[in-house]
């Protein structure tokens, strides 16, 4: 992972789209944009279908920006050029794991710490100045956040806040919000990196593709992965926080090796202001290399991150071929036209976003809130659940429901 980003960082290349699929049945392209193999008929499970009826009261749903993505993907039958709005209904997430009391008591305490925020430091600096904590960081402090943070650090009550103020306030020196799509979008203009499809687990799929470099070595290039994981995270769907990364080094030059330190300052990035985030790493046609590289790196790869990573495995088991490039065994052809793709990737995004903005607003703007309601899936939200408890049926109501933490 670190790698990649090092190496696409390291040396400029000419653009190269990938043009070797494997011989494959040509996939159906349905309506909403998602993509069966010949012959299958049947259409998935549509994404609205989980939502807020509420939203679709709205001047332009989420459900319209959707249908809008996968209109101009239907404009050229046959080849993809736009992301998936949603998994196949046979990919499923895994359950959440269940707190022990123990787990849900130091959830609580954090909790508690965490809504006594009233202001942040805008820089990691000593004396920094602080400024008060804003909407948008109030709606990061999901109850599912917050867990990602204690998880990470091993549920140590005294870490975990430590670590959340931390991001808040790298967040804001970074400028995460202030790296607008089209400031990043010269980056992407060969599709060195595309977002699209879902894995088996219905996680959002990530693709690097380090031949495809376009850009010489400048901090923009780190910041355009910061964007395109940040967009992952807008297209996830309810029940999933984490994705599959892919990295395919078919056709990458020799160039130059990334240095240790470049592999760091991404590692340094990625594990502590995205922790748990990561589901699988796929690295395909691995280069000697940079194969050399992951061994100089991997010492300072968390145990856990290296446990997720695999090395020129099959991805047919992994990721439904109907949502699989065909450059990588799938069946999906897929054209990268930035014209196309980048708009459509930015609208899908920013349509996903208003709708959890709007679900956290109506829900009481709460730090807390379940990511599960907030992306429109069958979960309460915090005042809801907090209504029901006081209803003499509020035991039955709540198992109805599945609870906050349903899948």
């Amino acid at each position: 992972m670190a790698a990649s980003v090092a190496n696409q960082a390291a040396v400029p290349k000419a653009s190269n789209l990938l043009t070797d699929g494997a011989d494959q049945p040509a996939p159906t392209e349905y309506a909403n944009g998602s993509i069966h193999p010949a012959g299958e008929s049947a259409e998935p499970t549509k994404l609205q279908d989980q939502q807020d009826p509420s939203l679709n009261n709205s001047k332009t749903t989420e459900s319209e920006l959707d249908n809008g993505v996968a209109a101009d993907a239907a404009k050229a039958p046959g080849v993809v050029k736009t992301p998936f709005v949603e998994p196949l209904p046979e990919s499923q997430c895994d359950p959440p794991p269940q707190l022990t009391a123990e787990q849900e008591a130091k959830y609580q305490d954090l909790l508690s710490t965490v809504r006594s925020w009233t202001t942040i430091p805008n820089t990691s600096g000593k004396n920094s100045p602080t400024a008060p904590l804003t909407d948008d960081e109030r709606l990061w402090l999901t109850r599912e956040c917050l867990l990602r943070y204690l998880r990470a650090v091993k549920w140590s009550a005294v870490e975990a806040p430590k670590r959340l103020r931390g991001t808040l306030t790298w967040r804001r020196e970074y400028g995460v919000a202030k790296h607008t799509a089209d400031y990043i979008s010269p980056e992407n203009e060969t599709g060195k990196q595309v977002l699209l499809g879902y894995d088996v687990k219905a996680r959002p799929c990530l693709y690097l593709i380090p031949s495809r470099q376009n850009t010489k070595r400048t901090d923009r290039q780190v910041q355009h992965l910061v964007f395109m994981l940040e967009r992952v995270i807008d297209l996830m769907v309810p029940g999933q926080d984490s994705l599959s990364l892919f990295i395919n080094y078919k056709d990458s030059s020799s160039g130059e090796v990334p240095s240790v330190s470049q592999g760091r300052e991404v590692l340094s990035i990625l594990q502590t202001h995205y922790p748990e985030r990561l589901g699988r790493a796929y690295v395909i046609n691995l280069p000697w290399y940079v194969n050399g590289f992951f061994k100089l790196i991997s010492p300072f790869i968390d145990p856990l991150t290296r446990e997720k990573l695999r090395f020129n495995e099959d991805l047919r088991p992994h990721v439904p071929p109907a949502q699989l490039l065909s450059t990588m065994g799938g069946q999906v052809e897929f054209a990268y036209d930035h014209a196309t793709y980048w708009p459509a990737l930015t609208k899908l995004a920013e349509g996903r976003r208003k709708a959890q903005e709007e679900r956290w607003i109506r829900g009481g703007k709460k730090i807390g809130e379940s990511e599960i309601y907030l992306r429109g899936g069958e979960a309460n939200s915090i005042a809801e659940t907090e209504d029901t408890s006081t209803t003499p049926d509020a035991t039955v109501a709540n198992d109805d429901k599945g609870g906050s933490s349903g899948v």
